[in-house]
């Protein structure tokens, strides 16, 4: 799994279904099983770790955080290198009980450096999801077209056709 997807799935482990806000990794059992779901280390320091990241990720792409921080993710972090078919390799080396911590502010912060904001919530307010723009143009607004996309679109036609109405 790429550190990306990692990203982008605890980014949305915060849906709105049916209505109601809804949180994924709202308990241990949830949240360790979603870490092994997702090849990641599921002890209980992970899940707390995970947790915290998400919630300071959040708030950044939403920009209600500087960067700053999600410094302590990344705190002890280092690589160590190895050989494999007669080459160099690097292997991630986390802090103990933050290694899926790590990878998803390292993901961001590759998704930060290589410009163009492609990290944003989506764009309807009622949507607590977040999408990551791989267009050309990076133009999306939405994390789904054919949800939030109609629901939107849907929504300033009838305001626009109603205001059209009653002038």
């Amino acid at each position: 799994m790429s550190y990306e997807k990692l990203l982008l799935d605890l980014l949305n482990s915060t849906p709105v279904r049916n209505g109601a806000p809804e949180d994924d990794l709202a308990d241990a059992a949830s949240g360790r099983g979603w870490l092994a779901a997702h090849d990641q280390p599921d002890s209980e320091e992970e899940w707390h770790a995970v947790r915290e990241a998400r919630a300071v990720l959040q708030r950044i792409v939403r920009g209600q955080d500087a960067p700053a921080a999600a410094a302590p993710f990344v705190e002890g972090l280092s690589y160590k290198a190895f050989f494999a078919d007669d080459e160099i390799q690097w292997q991630l080396d986390p802090a103990p009980g933050h290694a899926a911590a790590s990878r998803v502010v390292l993901a961001w912060a590759e998704l930060t450096k290589a410009g163009g904001n492609r990290l944003r919530p989506c764009a309807n307010p009622d949507c607590r999801l977040f999408l990551i723009d791989h267009s050309k143009p990076n133009s999306a607004r939405w994390c789904s077209m054919a949800v939030c996309g109609n629901r939107m679109k849907a929504r300033r036609h009838y305001q626009r056709t109603r205001a059209e109405s009653t002038e």
